[in-house]
């Protein structure tokens, strides 16, 4: 019973992924339509239309497979290394300055709304 909901709420994720999708594509937006399905989704559960808990098994096990999902992504960096050549060293610095600041970004936003949900315990 349990994989039958993790599958379910699963399926609510690719769900509005497709939404998104058909959003992108009727409309010709140049916005990705997995980012306007997610952006849906986020509006929903920030107005509490739906309830966090109908998709949390869900995302707790994609969030804990994540690195998986980079595998494609790293190989196709290698195998296309001779496309960095000549820029790679800017690429590389671009990256890891980039990197730094989505942590340190991440970092205040997260101890921002932990800061608040200790607050609101007290």
């Amino acid at each position: 019973m349990k994989y039958i909901i993790m599958i379910l709420q699963i399926s609510i994720l690719f769900l509005f992924n497709f939404i998104g999708q058909l959003i992108q594509s009727y409309f010709s937006l140049r916005i990705p339509g997995s980012l306007i399905g997610m952006l849906i989704l986020f509006s929903l559960l920030i107005l509490k239309i739906i309830p966090i808990v109908s998709i949390q098994k869900g995302v707790d096990f994609l969030l804990k497979d994540i690195p998986f999902f980079f595998i494609p992504v790293t190989v196709g960096v290698i195998q296309y290394l001779t496309f960095f050549h000549g820029k790679g060293s800017l690429t590389i610095l671009i990256v890891i300055v980039s990197t730094f600041f989505v942590i340190g970004i991440s970092g205040m936003v997260t101890n921002f709304f932990l800061k608040k949900e200790v607050k609101s315990y007290e």
